[in-house]
Order: C-alpha cells, then sequence, then structure tokens
C-alpha cells in the first residue's frame, strides 16, 4: 500500500490520481472515475470532485494508496 501525504484538509480524487502517477491526465482520471474503476473506502465512487481526506483510502488498479 503507498501513502500520500495530504497538505491541507483534502484533495479532490482527480488530483490523487493524477499526483499517484496513477493517471497520466485529468481526463484519464475522469473516465477511470466515471467508468466505476476507482473504490473509495472499500466502495466504488463515481464523483469525481471527490473530496479526498487523511485516514481515507483510494484503490484503481489493484494499488491502494492510503491518504496521511
Amino acid at each position: 500500500m503507498k501513502e500520500f501525504r495530504l497538505e491541507g484538509e483534502f484533495i479532490p480524487l482527480i488530483q490523487l490520481l493524477k499526483a499517484t502517477n496513477l493517471v497520466d491526465t485529468g481526463g484519464e482520471a475522469q473516465i477511470v472515475v466515471s467508468q466505476g474503476e476507482v473504490k473509495w473506502n472499500g466502495e466504488v465512487d463515481y464523483r469525481k470532485r471527490l473530496k479526498v481526506r487523511k485516514g481515507d483510502v483510494i484503490e484503481f488498479k489493484g494499488t491502494k494508496i492510503k491518504v496521511i
């Protein structure tokens, strides 16, 4: 499991996917979220503007990211 250190209150899911190099572009991030390929705390989530906060776990293509 990777860890991502959050520098503020939250990070939008799209930006987190880009910042952790799981996708190359914001457009690609929007597509994978809208297709249900991303899990937030164990559940598929389709919200592109989801605010990811400390303690959340994001999963995409077998990679888990814990936000710390």
